[in-house]
């Protein structure tokens, strides 16, 4: 077989770039993986991490394992469910009354769909949209699975819920509305789930973020335990306990009180995701751009490539120069808007008009930039695809 590179560089030859692209071969290696990863919990699809239709339904059609999607947004989900889909979990609260009365009615017809609310606020507006339409609306707890060591907040902001007895007061509070049925807890632990604790270049620091890692997990078994039962005991019937994520499938698979975890990034394995110490997947979906300058010896300049991730600004939110092998992007300039300089190391030499193609550092962002995806298995192209933004939804 050719080397990855001119085996890319040949199935792409006759593609104008920039184009993204999704190897499947490669891709199903991750859903495997994944779903073994998983033990024997459901896995729900984030589809904030996926963000094409075909990819989604690829990864549920694979195993009975994957059900159902975590959206991120109402109008995602509205907009799926129209489409067919079910069993969606809406990942962040929701307070758009217009929004919250599509979701109700559809509930009303049988669909489910399931708001979050981490407050008694939330609550009471979705109990009032309920109630003018005589509905009982899903609604699930987000509780907050961050630490808090000594001088350091181990995780990220999200909800407010950041202990049992905090989840015991809501659940109280909330039993006086009438139309919204708490059915549900998620707990994201992203800094399990989302940190790297195996990057070369931080040494003695990948020990430290295992340690605290090790630290948070059993904080957080703790705390997930004795929320789900604090609300049993207050009557209600809690029928999905949510957790998880990629980076974190070992760990939140051994919670008992667990039904399911959430996978989302694993799929595409978008460069973030290259150093953990306990599993490695696959490159499955990148991005081509072209070199059109030779600036110097030793150089040559891409067009485009500029897809940088959110979050906190960092050398590591830039897309990662894949292939060929051996080149790499300049500290100065980066990867831009209109041009991306990449110098040459061990040797590599390219021409103009040749493809380098790059890696995103968040997995679903990807599709945030490009209208369709080559889908590529056993050395050729077999099909191209839409996107979210290739269907004109762009739900954040």
């Amino acid at each position: 077989m050719l080397n990855r590179y001119e085996y890319y560089k040949e199935i792409f030859k006759n593609i104008p770039k920039p184009f993204a692209y999704v190897d499947l071969d490669l891709l199903d290696e991750n859903i495997e993986a994944l779903r073994k990863r998983s033990g024997d919990k459901k896995i729900r699809v984030a589809s904030k991490s996926i963000r094409c239709r075909t990819i989604i339904d690829r990864v549920l059609k694979a195993h009975n394992q994957f059900e159902g999607l975590m959206c991120y947004t109402a109008t995602e989900a509205l907009w799926l469910s129209d489409l067919g889909y079910d069993n969606l979990l809406i990942g962040y609260p929701t307070t758009d009354l217009s929004q919250i009365e599509q979701v109700a009615n559809r509930v009303s017809k049988g669909k489910n769909i399931c708001l979050m609310i981490d407050s008694e606020e939330q609550a009471k507006r979705i109990d009032e949209v309920g109630k003018q339409l005589n509905v009982k609306v899903p609604v699930c707890l987000d509780i907050d699975m961050s630490s808090d060591f000594p001088g350091l907040h181990f995780g990220v902001w999200r909800s407010n819920l950041r202990s049992a007895t905090s989840v015991e007061i809501l659940g109280k509070n909330l039993l006086k509305y009438n139309y919204i049925s708490v059915c549900a807890i998620m707990g994201y632990e992203a800094q399990i789930a989302g940190l790297v604790d195996n990057l070369p270049a931080n040494g003695l620091k990948n020990h430290v973020v295992r340690l605290l890692k090790t630290r948070s997990i059993n904080e957080l078994k703790k705390r997930r335990e004795e929320s789900v039962q604090k609300l049993k005991q207050l009557g209600y019937n809690i029928q999905l306990v949510n957790g998880g994520g990629t980076g974190s499938l070992e760990s939140t698979r051994e919670e008992t009180d667990v039904t399911e975890v959430t996978v989302g990034s694993g799929f595409f394995n978008s460069h973030l995701f290259d150093n953990y110490q306990n599993f490695k997947h696959q490159p499955a979906a990148g991005f081509a751009v072209e070199v059109v300058r030779r600036p110097k010896a030793g150089m040559v300049t891409c067009l485009g490539g500029g897809y940088i991730a959110s979050g906190g600004t960092g050398n590591e939110k830039q897309p990662l120069p894949y292939l060929p092998e051996g080149i790499k992007l300049t500290q100065n300039e980066g990867a831009g808007e209109v041009q991306t300089p990449l110098t040459f190391i061990n040797g590599t030499n390219l021409e103009l008009g040749d493809p380098v193609f790059f890696r995103h550092s968040k997995a679903g962002e990807l599709c945030e930039r490009f209208n369709e995806l080559y889908l590529v298995s056993k050395g050729q192209i077999v099909d191209r695809v839409k996107t979210y933004r290739g269907e004109g939804k762009c739900f954040l």
